[in-house]
């Protein structure tokens, strides 16, 4: 260990950017200008991957075969720049680790058993797109299918179909219950006035269901109420990757896309009244949903907004305590888990932290309440934050941890930059990460993984 708690792996200079021309999108912010004195990095290249077991059975019905080409269902014919992001999260190179892991997660999948422990050790170094297999695996690492094989069909239709009632009784209007209870209850009295009209008397209209009602029960006041989470909801769902013709513009698929979403956000807060929907949910549930919808399996891909529910819900129960306004400074909240990052970072290279909280006075929040919050989804493009999330989603102990070190070794790899910047010239570069290797840089967070005792 070297001096100021550097790591002696640390010590080398091989720990810096490379910087390139790359486009990439800044949501919040313009891109940083590339600064001419930085060093290029060499790539160094993570472990290559064990390879499949020989004779491998060829995936069943239910698993995608590498045949079917992972693309994104939009108009590949333009040429504006604004689809960098759906061509990149579609890309059909493949290079010979592809290759392999490719056929390993295959051999996995057709087992009768899956088992998770190896599906996450492979899936952990990238989930190639060539073969659609993310959908699938996904799904299983996030716990929304099981193991065995044989009851992956009745828990698909039974999810699905809560899903379906979710909706029908969550996104009726007042209007539409009343009817329905109008019916219930002139079906039950006599038939007279009411039957004959199909209305129901003044008497019979209880407080509760009157439009003007202020009670807590009322579902016109509870209605009211919910319209301007669902008034936020369309805002930034529209908002949702306007560079990708997945999400944006005024195709029919742009539309049903978002109009999934929105469904998803609102069920959501609908369901979990303590947290309701917090900006940002959007950008979570948007791999999710994109994911799922481009399953090569077209009844898969039919059901995908189902299946994002769920998964979505899964996902975000191990951050839910981020978006819990009342819980930010406990200590389970954003706050509290900005500050691990913090001390994280201390742990591993002490001169690099000293310089950011103590020199330059760049408090960690100003970059990394984003970071966490949004699982850098807004951090890099659409296709390196998949790769990115197929490591958070691998890790059996819940996607933070991995995230913690992820986001630690995305200062490490600016290290030099941000050793010779000021607080204006650090926030701008955290603020606007410079694109990256993803491979290297999950190589690096992974080194940062606590090592076992021997």
């Amino acid at each position: 260990m070297g001096k100021d708690r550097i790591p002696d792996w640390l010590n080398s200079s091989l720990w810096t950017t490379t910087l390139s021309d790359d486009d990439r999108l800044h949501r919040h912010s313009p891109s940083p200008t590339t600064s001419s004195a930085a060093v290029s990095e060499p790539i160094f290249q993570p472990p290559v991957p064990v390879p499949p077991p020989a004779a491998a059975s060829s995936p069943q019905s239910t698993v995608t075969s590498p045949k079917s080409e992972f693309r994104d269902p939009v108009d590949k014919n333009s040429n504006d720049n604004s689809n960098d992001n759906d061509r990149n999260a579609s890309s059909s190179g493949v290079s010979p680790d592809d290759i392999s892991r490719q056929a390993q997660i295959l051999t996995e999948l057709s087992k009768e058993i899956v088992n998770l422990w190896e599906l996450r050790r492979i899936a952990s170094q990238g989930i190639p797109d060539s073969a659609g297999i993310r959908s699938t695996v996904w799904k299983l690492l996030l716990g929304y299918l099981p193991p065995d094989r044989v009851q992956w069909s009745s828990e698909l239709a039974k999810k699905r179909s809560e899903y379906k009632q979710f909706k029908e009784e969550l996104l009726m209007n007042p209007t539409e219950i009343t009817r329905k209870l109008e019916k219930s209850v002139v079906h039950e009295i006599d038939h007279s006035k009411s039957e004959s009209s199909g209305l129901l008397s003044r008497s019979q209209v209880t407080h509760g269901e009157h439009p003007l009602s202020l009670g807590e029960s009322s579902i016109w006041n509870q209605f009211f109420q919910d319209s301007e989470i669902i008034e936020q909801i369309d805002r930034d769902v529209k908002r949702t990757h306007p560079d990708m013709h997945f999400f944006s513009g005024d195709s029919q698929l742009a539309k049903a896309n978002r109009d999934a979403l929105k469904d998803i956000l609102i069920v959501f807060a609908k369901l979990n009244p303590g947290i309701r929907y917090v900006q940002g949910m959007n950008e979570i549930l948007a791999p999710l949903f994109y994911v799922f919808r481009n399953d090569p399996d077209e009844e898969m891909a039919a059901a995908a907004e189902a299946d994002s529910f769920f998964c979505f819900v899964e996902l975000l129960s191990g951050f839910r305590d981020h978006f819990c306004k009342q819980l930010d400074n406990s200590n389970v909240g954003i706050r509290a888990t900005i500050t691990r990052l913090s001390q994280f970072l201390k742990e591993h290279d002490e001169e690099l932290w000293r310089h950011l909280e103590i020199t330059t006075k760049v408090n960690p929040q100003f970059y990394a309440f984003r970071w966490i919050t949004l699982l850098l989804t807004q951090e890099f493009n659409f296709a390196d934050s998949l790769h990115i999330w197929d490591t958070l989603l691998s890790d059996p102990d819940g996607p933070l941890e991995t995230l913690l070190r992820v986001c630690c070794a995305m200062l490490i790899l600016v290290r030099r930059r941000l050793l010779s910047g000021d607080f204006t010239s650090n926030l701008k570069l955290l603020q606007n990460y410079p694109p990256s290797n993803i491979s290297h840089l999950l190589y690096v967070a992974n080194k940062l993984r606590p090592q076992a005792a021997s």
